[in-house]
């Protein structure tokens, strides 16, 4: 049996989208999963906050995208238990690039296939934009998250890329779902948090996934250890709501 593969997408930055990538995955490895986090991102974020720098690799996803080196030779393990394809400042090219080739939708499917059987989880961490990267990985995807600010100026544009995964859908890959809006940076004391949260679901017809990830100050510290926020702070409420997270998507359908 292969991974299950989740885009995890928002145009929009700052929504807590790498947070929500590294956190998941390392509460998936806490419960025994072999979690593969793949960086798509040419900000290399991910890579950064998981204690690699990414001036000090020799390959990454540019290679891999390009059918430069397999993903077997590029992959990393972490300290927080999960591999890494990691990214470099490369990857802004390969946008360039991947858009003259044949077929390039199809690309990072492809050059993951090889690998998935080593894994139960692979989290694609998609580059806020609607450009090919992100195209791509919905291609390679079974499912999409969607991190969401509960705030109301991080609704605009939500609706776009509910029609890029329609049209990816459509076009390229006809078994990708939406998962469901992952609210993040989520206040309970403020009724203005309260009210986006509730009217999510209304507002775009699709599932909402719980627990609501609360803001801590905890998730910004996290990165500069290298290390996810179940290892620098596990006792947190972020990191017990990832952790509630991944058991509730492990749970049969």
């Amino acid at each position: 049996m292969t991974a299950r593969v989740i885009a995890v997408a928002n145009q929009k930055g700052g929504v807590a989208k790498t947070t929500t990538v590294a956190s998941l995955g390392a509460a998936l490895a806490e419960r025994g999963r072999r979690v593969l986090l793949v960086d798509l991102d040419p900000q290399a974020c991910l890579t950064f906050a998981l204690g690699v720098d990414p001036e000090d690799l020799g390959a990454s996803v540019h290679q891999v995208l390009l059918g430069e080196r397999p993903a077997a030779e590029v992959i990393m393990h972490t300290e927080d238990g999960t591999d890494l394809l990691p990214a470099t400042i490369e990857l802004a090219t390969a946008e360039q690039v991947l858009i003259t080739r044949t077929g390039r939708e199809r690309l990072l499917k492809l050059a993951l296939a090889p690998v998935l059987r080593r894994y139960d989880d692979v989290l694609l961490d998609c580059p806020p934009s609607l450009g090919v990267l992100t195209t791509v990985a919905l291609t390679a995807a079974h499912q999409v998250l969607i991190p969401l600010q509960c705030e109301t100026l991080s609704h605009r544009g939500v609706g776009q890329l509910l029609d890029t995964v329609h049209d990816v859908r459509t076009v390229t890959n006809r078994r990708l779902r939406v998962l469901g809006v992952l609210p993040t940076l989520f206040d309970s004391r403020t009724t203005h948090s309260r009210l986006v949260l509730e009217r999510i679901g209304d507002d775009y017809g699709v599932p909402v996934l719980e627990p609501p990830i609360p803001k801590t100050v905890r998730f910004a510290e996290a990165p500069a250890t290298g290390r996810s926020i179940l290892a620098t702070a596990g006792r947190n409420r972020g990191a017990q709501a990832y952790r509630e997270l991944a058991g509730r998507l492990l749970e049969p359908a």
